[in-house]
């Protein structure tokens, strides 16, 4: 497909403002690694909230959630838990505020604040960087694969190379091309240009987003989209079974609903609830949402980052995604019947773009959705390198190197990550399957250890790294043990195995040293079991009080999951022009809205002011 000049200029002019913007801040960036990889603790948490915002807005995401709108109608709200994505809820209501105290940089570093110096605890520090650089490389790939299906539709130009050796396909040339220029940015830059560039990529986003949905809204009936989607498409809910027959409709659909093994959709969903929970309390992953929670000024500002990524990604993000569902739905949906060719549903996104925008308009959205990769990818290559620099490199190998040595290993650290990622890249199957492994079998190996951290004095260093190793291993073999099984089933045996690892560590190994542990509870105040530490401290100090706030946070983030559920459902209900419904769930956004007003947002707020008293 040839783009329009005005397109073409709108993308270009987008490629060099990033470019100037990473070139600019670099100066600021490179003072030390404290400023290149958290942006010196100075950046407003607004600023910090838009940018995990446009982060979490990537391409190969928003491909995948086309597809599952496509294929699944209103169930797919729910296939997002497979992160799960309430787990920013957990992370907005108290983990945010718990990981902030710690005043580190990684959450390799974390590892001595919460275990100490000891053997075990260097043994954790080794693994947690493991598991970070591990998954940084699986997502490289994700986007790898995404931005090369995305790219090859719209560019003209044939970048396929041969030789007797390899083949390169024009789908991994423009892959290699986009992900060099995002990669040049954020070595200059570090989390100024991450958050910076993200900022704008935010607003061309939303832009984008509305105009998507403008054009769905107006250029598709209800009858229409009736009409193209087999009964039950618009059923939120569901029983044990899935319940939806494209027969007659398109015939093909039947069958990649087979393969992504998502038939029995009311045990998929006990599945997504049992494993998002032991997510949702591991808290973050060593990734970009970590870093931003750790660049956040204060504890206070780390809360309300995470609540405003929820308020401001949701409703644009599912504009694009429902308006490029219904359109593919009525305008494609019978071409696709009529050629009987199986498809590759992953490219509904790029080919709707093709065929229902305008040119100038089309510019600005390719601009967007460009900047949605450039974004989340740059925020890992962030991210990632922050673990070789200072929890192996600085650490471990030269201690004492100047500022300037540490920001040279910074950028070879970068370079070197992005091309192990995409040579990751060249073997993975779909995005799809690259998802379901991240979300399933890795996590899984990593919410064990890292929900126990928080919640058990008892459990030390050597438990966190049988923990983790365990659940590396297990992440890595049982898949390939069961490979006719969804990842997202075998999440409770990779869970289980992860656990005898933390069991093991805990009872092989001495409790940690206890001045260690009590820094970490006095400033960290987590609930759970720290009866121990928590005497010892009275001790210390009789006026000392235990966090007694379990119940509260638990009914907060069942309200916060229902809060975050209804920014999904009202842009897809007004898309697909189902009224009734998008005024009940606009009624419980406002009451949901309102409760975390008086029972999470004042109570923070209130805690703010006193540290600034104090």
């Amino acid at each position: 497909m040839n783009l329009a000049t005005i397109d073409i200029l709108i993308i270009l002019c987008y490629i060099v403002i990033t470019l100037f913007l990473g070139f600019y801040v670099s100066k600021k960036a490179s003072r030390d690694i404290q400023s290149y990889f958290l942006g010196g603790n100075e950046i407003p948490w607004y600023y910090l909230g838009l940018s995990n915002a446009s982060g979490m807005f990537d391409i190969s995401g928003t491909m995948w959630s086309v597809t599952i709108l496509f294929v699944y109608g209103l169930k797919s709200a729910w296939l997002p838990w497979l992160w799960p994505v309430w787990n920013q809820v957990f992370i907005m209501i108290f983990l945010a505020a718990w990981l902030r105290r710690s005043n580190v940089m990684t959450g390799a570093q974390w590892i001595t604040y919460r275990f100490g110096t000891n053997f075990g605890a260097r043994l954790s520090h080794i693994i947690v960087t493991v598991f970070a650089i591990i998954s940084t490389l699986g997502f490289i790939a994700y986007f790898f694969e995404g931005i090369g299906k995305f790219a090859v539709i719209f560019f003209p130009w044939d970048l396929s190379y041969s030789t007797a050796a390899f083949n390169i396909s024009s789908e991994q040339s423009y892959a290699f091309i986009i992900i060099a220029i995002t990669t040049l940015y954020t070595l200059k830059g570090g989390m100024y240009s991450v958050v910076g560039t993200e900022v704008i990529q935010f607003f061309i986003m939303t832009v984008s987003c509305i105009v998507i949905g403008y054009i769905a809204f107006t250029s598709v009936t209800a009858d229409q989209i009736s009409a193209a989607v087999p009964p039950n498409w618009k059923n939120l809910f569901f029983g044990m079974d899935l319940d939806l027959d494209w027969s007659g409709y398109i015939n093909s659909v039947n069958t990649k609903i087979e393969e992504d093994g998502f038939s029995l959709f009311g045990f998929l969903f006990m599945m997504m609830i049992f494993k998002g929970i032991f997510a949702s309390l591991a808290g973050p992953v060593p990734s970009y949402d970590m870093q931003r929670i750790l660049s956040a000024r204060n504890e206070t500002e780390a809360s309300k980052m995470s609540a405003l990524t929820i308020i401001v990604l949701f409703i644009p993000r599912y504009l694009m995604i429902a308006g490029f569902a219904v359109l593919g739905l009525v305008y494609l949906g019978p071409e696709i019947q009529a050629s009987g060719a199986k498809i590759d549903f992953e490219t509904i996104l790029p080919v709707a773009i093709q065929r229902f925008v305008p040119a100038g308009f089309k510019g600005l959205l390719l601009a967007g959705l460009l900047a949605a990769f450039m974004g989340t990818f740059a925020a890992f290559i962030n991210a990632a390198p922050a673990y070789l620099v200072n929890d192996i490199y600085k650490k471990y190998i030269k201690p004492n190197a100047t500022e300037k040595t540490y920001m040279r290993f910074s950028y070879l650290s970068s370079i070197l990550v992005v091309v192990i990622g995409l040579i990751f890249g060249f073997f993975a199957s779909s995005i799809n399957t690259l998802t379901v492994w991240l979300t399933s079998a890795l996590y899984g190996g990593y919410a064990a250890a890292n929900m126990l951290k928080w919640i058990w004095w008892r459990f030390n260093s050597y438990g966190y790294f049988g923990g983790m190793l365990a659940g590396l291993i297990a992440a890595t073999i049982v898949p390939n043990l069961y490979p006719d099984t969804s990842a997202i089933y075998l999440f409770p045996l990779i869970l289980l195995i992860s656990f005898a690892g933390c069991l093991l560590g805990v009872y092989a190994g001495k409790p940690d040293d206890m001045e260690v542990l009590k820094n970490f509870y006095k400033t960290t105040k987590p609930w759970g079991f720290w009866k121990p530490v928590y005497a010892e401290l009275k001790k210390e100090d009789p006026h000392f009080t235990a966090n007694k706030n379990f119940w509260e946070d638990t009914f907060n983030c069942i309200i916060g999951i229902i809060w975050q559920m209804t920014f999904v459902l009202i842009p897809i209900y007004l898309l697909i022009k189902e009224y009734y419904h998008l005024g009940v769930v606009i009624i419980l956004m406002i009451i949901t809205s309102l409760i975390l007003k008086y029972t999470w947002y004042n109570k923070i707020e209130k805690q703010n002011t006193k540290h600034k008293i104090i």
